[in-house]
């Protein structure tokens, strides 16, 4: 899409580049970064598990907080990419950065984690 600030770019909107570009984002978080790949995994057993059982608020929650929790991990590894990239070397103002970032995708695991518990446990109960 064309930027109208800068000038760059292509004329016109294209939404099916626009999905093989997040596509191919996603597929790149799932290959070079192990911990979007199994946090993924994870969430696919419970969702299947809330589908299972036809329980569609469970499965909205879970889907919700494993999306949020994808956008802060990817969020937090661009930075962190970038960071690295910028400034190679050891710099505290650029350490500072990276670990507010980690700490928010670290609260958003964290909230994550918690809905998975609780769900796990439900769908455990429900089996017995």
């Amino acid at each position: 899409m064309r930027n109208k600030f800068l000038g760059t770019g292509q004329q016109g909107f294209n939404p099916i580049r626009k999905i093989r570009v997040a596509l191919r984002g996603v597929y790149y978080a799932v290959i070079f970064d192990f911990a979007v790949a199994y946090k993924i995994v994870l969430s696919l057993f419970i969702l299947a598990g809330c589908f299972y059982y036809r329980q569609w608020f469970d499965f909205s929650l879970v889907l919700v907080s494993t999306g949020l929790m994808l956008v802060a991990e990817m969020f937090n590894t661009t930075i962190e990419a970038l960071c690295d990239f910028v400034e190679p070397n050891e710099n505290e103002k650029i350490g500072i950065v990276k670990d507010i970032s980690a700490s928010a995708a670290g609260i958003s695991i964290l909230v994550w984690f918690v809905i998975l518990i609780i769900e796990s446990i439900r769908i455990f109960q429900m089996a017995t």
